[in-house]
């Protein structure tokens, strides 16, 4: 018998994002962030914990990278530190020092399983994996990617032409 978690939810409505403590793109304690807040264009969440190496070594540069040339597009971007383990390391304090050592100028959130569950929340909502983890999603609420590895290159070509510039959309040119 095998033994294994279906992760993803590409092709389905992309859940809110509830039981996560924030920061602002500045550090500041701050009200929970909604899906709709980051924008009605695409969204990328990074799921991620301090003390994972594969998020930093390819996570956290990926998602500076997304957040570098999708910066000025209707892009919403978020992070998420997910700690279904090592709750003494994976602290809500390291959030603003993960979010000045990449230089991220995006929300921050901190997501801490339930005493009942072995995951937060957000985790079995996105039915994530593990960390690192991206989830696209659709500017119609879909995700249309949900898994451990994105290619940066190959994501920023591909929503290249699907989003308008920010400052084309309030009338500057």
């Amino acid at each position: 018998m095998q033994n294994f978690m279906e992760t993803g939810i590409v092709g389905l409505p992309a859940p809110q994002l509830e039981r996560i403590q924030w920061v602002d793109e500045n550090g500041n304690e701050r009200n929970p962030v909604t899906l709709e807040e980051l924008g009605r264009g695409f969204k990328i969440l990074y799921f991620f914990q301090d003390w994972c190496a594969g998020c930093h070594r390819h996570g956290f540069p990926t998602f500076a990278t997304l957040a570098e040339e999708l910066g000025d597009k209707d892009v919403g971007l978020a992070a998420i530190q997910t700690v279904f383990e090592g709750a003494e390391v994976n602290t809500f304090v390291r959030l603003r020092e993960n979010q000045r050592r990449y230089g991220l100028r995006v929300p921050f959130g901190h997501a801490i399983a339930d005493p009942a569950d072995t995951v937060p929340a957000i985790m079995s909502a996105y039915r994530a994996g593990g960390t690192p983890w991206f989830v696209v999603i659709a500017p119609d609420g879909r995700v249309v990617y949900d898994g451990f590895l994105l290619v940066a290159d190959g994501l920023i070509e591909a929503l290249r032409p699907l989003t308008p510039r920010r400052d084309r959309e309030r009338g500057a040119e």
